[in-house]
Formats: structure tokens, sequence, C-alpha cells
């Protein structure tokens, strides 16, 4: 039997910025019909992407390492 967890709720801070209204209206197209909030789908899609830059730059810091290695 699975335990019940009181979830833990992040803080928060708000912040405003500008999107392209293209940009807007793809978004609400890819959430349309989910259980997805606007705010929902940026901030994942921050945390992916900022992992994304962690990845490519772990990937550039060992080929720069391999490099210096080899000299």
């Amino acid at each position: 039997m699975e335990h019940f967890k009181i979830p833990l709720i992040p803080q928060t801070t708000n912040k405003s910025i500008r999107f392209p209204n293209n940009i807007i209206s793809d978004v609400e197209k890819a959430i349309e019909g989910k259980d997805c909030t606007f705010t929902a789908f940026v901030v994942e899609a921050v945390r992916v992407a900022l992992k994304n830059i962690e990845s490519e730059d772990s990937v550039i810091t060992t080929s720069e390492s391999k490099k210096l290695v080899k000299k």
C-alpha cells in the first residue's frame, strides 16, 4: 500500500514576460483539452531547456578535457 505524502509546493515568484503572439497561440493549442496550464507548460519547457544546456555543457567540457589530455 502506498503511503500518502503531503506534496511540497515550491516557492514561486511572479515574473512578467512577453511572448510572441504565435508562440502563445501554439502553446494554447498544445495544452488544449489537457489538464495543464500555460504556466505549467512554460515552467516544464524551461526545466527541459536548462537540463539540455547542462547536458551540452558537460559534453563540451568532456570534449575539451579529452583534447587537453591528447596534447
